[in-house]
């Protein structure tokens, strides 16, 4: 809200098309906002920072936006315009709480987990379940429309090893190195591959339930691509534009072999394939892919792929996630119990519950290769993020049992630093929504919450807010309370974590 004002009257003052920043402040000192608009404007004027940033503070100072809400702008450091909000002006988006807003709203395809239907899922798929189900709630949340789905890799190579797999643990052919083995495989004995591919589905489907991760349509390679012949189809098309080269008996796009001098297709046909049906003919505005750090040089050739589709890379969005280790007293543990070989979804969220897993999750960006906190995640204290912010969200529900809201009430008796801080951490909700959606940097959810319940803790250390011998007070400081339940609330829900009112 503030920051949207903010902006807008900056660029009534600079040149269309100026590329300039307005953060929040980190630190209090600095103001409730930050921006570098006279530093990007001096490269243009070729003055002095500090001069640009003056007048540009002039400016401001004579526009409505001063008068209505900024009770201050500074200038710091090389040229930064710093901005403090008025006191009136948080009083008032606290009673009316501004929405998170965006532009275009998209039809979205979310595409994540999608593994394949040859084994249990593993804590690593967890890491991207657990991401693109908390994306979809935060798209959702400015006004997208998304589609949560699965990508079900039923056919192809992987299939043909899994029925090998299983022949081998039979003993009716010989083992090799690249045979999936395990416990899971004994237990398949007798089935073909399709048979033990629906199967391994069906545990799949019942792993993501417990973990709390939903999808709306679940793509079979098999039956939506091979069967009714899309691979052929979209060979024809590329054969149309002339995008097909054979060479060495192989037909390549680019550098990528689409047909085989076996004439057996590749992935990489099946994925064009798959994404025509995404853009062309479900006609998505966007697809975001959530792929496992494997794939990470598979990037830019699927987006000159869709380049050759006829659709624009930019409409295709394809994010890694880079890999997990679960460790306990600083050393990487082991806890399956299916030969040692990988740590399963259901493992983890039995050891540490399906809450915990999900926020250790999306607290870290998701290209950053992260150390799983076993101990930490099983801590039942404030030492545990996830803990902490439940609690601060069950004290809120306390209090509110104890002190009954008013219908009137005057909020402009809140005036307190912490009272304020608390009420300036609550209205940047929006805003993060609203940077996620554009970036898709889920991780400041987690650390937006858990810095919300610092502030929140802050204040009610400090601050009694039933006192009997204030009536008017207490009642402002439990509509301060209740503003900050439903935040955290919001926060935690669209982790897709849990709100306990008691604990």
């Amino acid at each position: 809200m503030f920051r949207a004002e903010i902006r807008n009257e900056i660029e009534k003052i600079v040149p269309a098309g100026t590329v300039f920043s307005i953060e929040r402040s980190e630190n209090p000192e600095h103001g409730d906002y930050s921006s570098n608009i006279a530093l990007v404007r001096q490269l243009a004027d070729g003055k002095n920072p500090s001069e640009v940033a003056k007048d540009l503070k002039a400016q401001i100072v004579q526009s409505s936006v001063f008068n209505n809400f900024i009770e201050k702008i500074e200038i710091a450091g090389p040229g930064f315009l710093n901005f403090w909000i008025k006191k009136e002006a948080l009083i008032l988006a606290l009673k009316k709480p501004p929405k998170p807003k965006t532009g275009k709203k998209l039809k979205i395809n979310l595409e994540f987990v999608s593994a394949n239907p040859t084994g249990p899922l593993t804590m690593a798929n967890g890491r991207g379940g657990f991401y693109g189900d908390a994306l979809a709630n935060i798209l959702e949340a400015v006004g997208h429309k998304v589609a949560r789905e699965y990508y079900i890799n039923d056919a192809g190579n992987q299939i043909k090893l899994l029925g090998e797999s299983i022949l081998a643990a039979e003993g009716k052919i010989p083992q090799k190195d690249e045979y999936y083995k395990g416990a899971y495989i004994k237990k398949l004995k007798g089935k073909s591959a399709a048979a033990a591919a629906k199967t391994l589905l069906s545990e799949i489907k019942k792993s993501l339930k417990k973990a709390g991760i939903k999808f709306d349509v679940w793509f079979s390679e098999d039956k939506n691509l091979h069967k009714k012949g899309e691979l052929k189809k979209v060979l024809e098309f590329l054969n149309k534009h002339k995008a097909i080269k054979e060479k060495e008996g192989a037909l390549w796009l680019g550098d990528a072999v689409v047909i085989k001098s076996n004439k057996e297709p590749t992935y990489f046909l099946a994925d064009l394939a798959y994404h025509y049906d995404k853009f062309i003919k479900r006609k998505f505005d966007l697809a975001i892919n959530i792929w496992g750090a494997d794939h990470h040089g598979y990037v830019e050739r699927m987006k000159k792929g869709v380049e050759v589709l006829g659709v624009n890379s930019e409409w295709l969005k394809i994010i890694i996630m880079q890999l997990v280790r679960l460790t306990s007293k600083g050393k990487e543990v082991r806890m399956s119990k299916r030969a040692g070989e990988f740590i399963t979804l259901d493992d983890l969220i039995k050891e540490v519950g399906a809450d915990a897993a999900r926020w250790f999750f999306l607290e870290r960006s998701p290209d950053t290769h992260m150390d799983f906190d076993l101990d930490l995640a099983k801590e039942r204290s404030k030492k545990n993020p996830v803990y902490y912010v439940q609690y601060a969200h069950a004290r809120a529900c306390s209090i509110l049992r104890k002190g009954k809201a008013s219908k009137r009430v005057n909020l402009n008796l809140l005036g307190e630093p912490a009272e304020l801080n608390l009420i300036k951490k609550i209205l940047q909700l929006p805003e993060i929504i609203e940077d996620i959606a554009q970036d898709y940097q889920a991780h400041r959810l987690p650390r937006y919450a858990y810095e919300l319940a610092q502030v929140f803790t802050n204040f009610y250390e400090k601050h009694k807010v039933i006192d009997p011998k204030n009536k008017e007070l207490t009642q402002a400081r439990i509509a301060l309370v209740s503003a900050t339940q439903e935040t955290i609330k919001t926060a935690l829900s669209l982790m897709g974590i849990d709100t306990p009112e008691k604990m």
